[in-house]
Order: structure tokens, then sequence, then C-alpha cells
């Protein structure tokens, strides 16, 4: 067995581990638009490799199902129409045990392909889809996270609380200024986002060695930092007063002491664990209130080969934007990445839930400046 096969199955395995903990009845519910179902995730990751790979590489292949690909593809409108996202909680039809027949089923299709080719194409489309299906193994965690902090019971599903102490240094780390190179360089696997190749001046500039605490963020709460406007963007201002939003997601208060939902259970808040679930809105008031700023993912970058990182995403100031020289790749593929690049914010590095050797110092994360549901953190430059 060839060593991406092995990787391929290794990926796949893992999606599955980590549904294992789940009950028939959690595979279905979708809590908010952004949070798609784990019945949902595991067959359109299953669904790519059927849809990019399959399809076009083994002669006379048939799909599993002619529907699915109407049910489970997730953007790509090269492909065809597909179901709307909002809608993807009320599949109640296929069966989960359908949805895990169809993922043996192209399984068993991939590995014959894998182990009979060296197709180029076939070997590039594979270590994307790999890295594809290892992005939603994060969204799967996050997706039944806030699907299941809205069970008055708060069930616990892991062992594992996602909660962590490393590095809480208070020290800062002083880059010169100078003219650096950006963007992923190396023949490895990289995202087209992380391309091209360019360099950026920096002004000189420091940069936190810790991330911000839940107790430093207490501080700010209990210092009324959510109810003044002078620290918050304006469209962040209406975010929490239309929201009501007072307080980190997960975070409650039980018997006048901070708790938050982990899943492990509702815990007290450790005021030393570093603070996660945290919106861009939030973490630019922070930084102002603190009377400091968001690192632009370019400072991040040249800082990060000097930095602990990989426990929490890390906002930083930047839009996300194409890089000089970007383009678009031909077919589908071509509407992974650039086709985002407006209205969100760039975060770096990764987080306890990203699965291990994912996540790299050129990698581009991004979302809406109002996301709270993924394990995001804070560091601070000045």
């Amino acid at each position: 067995m060839n060593t991406l096969t092995k990787k391929y199955i290794e990926t796949r395995q893992r999606t599955e581990a980590l549904c294992k903990p789940l009950q028939v009845e959690d595979y279905t519910p979708q809590s908010a638009i952004f949070s798609s179902p784990p019945k949902w995730h595991i067959a359109h990751v299953t669904w790519f490799f059927e849809e990019m790979i399959l399809k076009n590489h083994v002669p006379n292949y048939q799909v599993f199902n002619k529907d699915f690909g109407f049910l489970f593809n997730s953007y790509y409108n090269s492909i065809g129409e597909r179901i709307e996202r909002n809608n993807r909680g009320l599949l109640t039809r296929p069966k989960i045990e359908t949805v895990y027949d169809f993922r043996a089923f192209v399984d068993k299709a991939m590995i014959n392909l894998l182990e009979s080719t060296a197709d180029e194409e076939v070997i590039s489309l594979t270590i994307l889809g790999i890295n594809h299906e290892q992005q939603h193994q994060e969204l799967l965690v996050s997706d039944i996270k806030y699907t299941l902090s809205l069970n008055p019971l708060y069930p616990k599903l892991y062992e594992k609380n996602f909660v962590n102490h490393f590095n809480g240094s208070e020290e800062w780390l002083k880059i010169d200024e100078g003219i650096y190179t950006i963007g992923h360089a190396t023949n490895d696997f990289s995202f087209d986002n992380e391309l091209g190749v360019h360099r950026v001046f920096l002004e000189p500039f420091e940069i936190s060695k810790g991330l911000v605490t839940n107790g430093d963020f207490m501080t700010f709460i209990n210092d009324d930092g959510y109810k003044q406007p002078k620290y918050w963007l304006d469209e962040a201002w209406f975010w929490i007063k239309d929201n009501k939003i007072a307080h980190p997601l997960y975070w409650k208060t039980v018997d006048d002491e901070w708790h938050q939902y982990a899943l492990s259970g509702l815990e007290a808040i450790d005021k030393n664990a570093i603070l996660t679930h945290i919106s861009f809105y939030e973490a630019s008031a922070f930084a102002l209130w603190k009377g400091y700023r968001l690192p632009t993912e370019f400072e991040w970058e040249v800082a990060s080969k000097k930095l602990q990182w990989g426990t929490h995403w890390e906002w930083t100031n930047s839009a996300y934007l194409p890089y000089p020289k970007f383009k678009t790749a031909k077919g589908a593929v071509g509407e992974y990445n650039g086709k985002f690049m407006i209205n969100q914010m760039v975060l770096r590095g990764a987080s306890s839930a990203t699965a291990s050797n994912h996540s790299r110092h050129t990698y581009r994360n991004f979302f809406h400046p109002q996301a709270q549901w993924q394990f995001s953190g804070i560091r601070l430059a000045k």
C-alpha cells in the first residue's frame, strides 16, 4: 500500500472516529445557517472524492446515488444545482447508515484507483481532497459543539475539552523593520490562497509571545467593555446590540461564577486558560481597550517562526484578499478559495481541533468578522 493511500485511509478513519460518540439523533440537526449537520459533513467530503476524482478518472464509474450530487454539493456552482445551505438540517433522509455505505463505496473505489495509477492529476486532487476533509473535521467538531451547546443538558461528548494553557507569557517579541517574503514557496502542499510568493515591507513592531487568557477577558467584561462604544467598530457595535452579545460564546454564569460549555460538558472557567470562541469584532475591541492592536497577517507570518502557536486560530487585522499573482485554478476546484475573498478576515495558525500536520506558517484561514464558533483567540501587537 503506497503512502498516499495510507494517508487517505487515515484521514477517512479520523472523520469517523470524531463521529463515533454521536447518537443517531445527533447527526441531523442544523443549529444555525453557518453550522452544518454531521451527516452532511461526512457525506459532503465523500461526494468531493466521487465528483472531483472518481467520475473523471475511473472508466464507466457509476455514482452511488444520483441524488447525492444535489444534496451534498456545498458551493460549486459550476457543477450544478444544490440544496440551500440553510436546509441541510432537513435531510432526515438518507439515513445515516446509507451515508456510511456511501463512504465505504467511495473508499473502495478510491483505494483501488490510488493503488493502480500514477496519474498526476489524481494524486494532486487526492491530496487536495484529504486536506479538504481535514478542514471539515475541524468544522465538524465546531458544529457539533455549537449544536450540543444549545441543549440544556449540556451533554458530554469527548473526554477532551479543547481548553489550552500553553504559553501564557506576557513578554513581547520584537521584529525589525525590513522587506520580508510572504507566501508558500516550497513544493509541498498548500492551498491556492497561499500563492503567489511576494514581498512586503514591515515597519518595526512587537507581538505578544502569549495569547489572551480567560482572566484577561474577564477584566475587559468587568470594566464594561461590552457597554462602551469607544472600543467597537461601528458595525461591531450594532452587532453586539442587535444580538445581545455581552460575553464570549459558550460563557454563562452559574451561581455568580463564569462557566463555559466544552465538549466535555459545562465546566467552571479556568482564568489561566487561553480565551477561545471569540469573534474578530470582540478581538478588535479588546485590543483597543488594552491599548494595543491585532497584528496583520504578514506580521503574524514573519513572527510565527519565533513564536509558539497552534492551539487557537488567531485573528489578524487583515482582510481576506488575493496575493499578487494569485491565479484561479481551472475547473470546479477553482471555486475552492478565490470567490470568498470579500467581507472576511484572515486568521492564522491552527487550533487544538485542527488535524495533525494540517497547518503551516503560510496557512490562511478566513471567516466573517462576527464568527465566534471556531476555536479562535487573540494575540496582541504594538
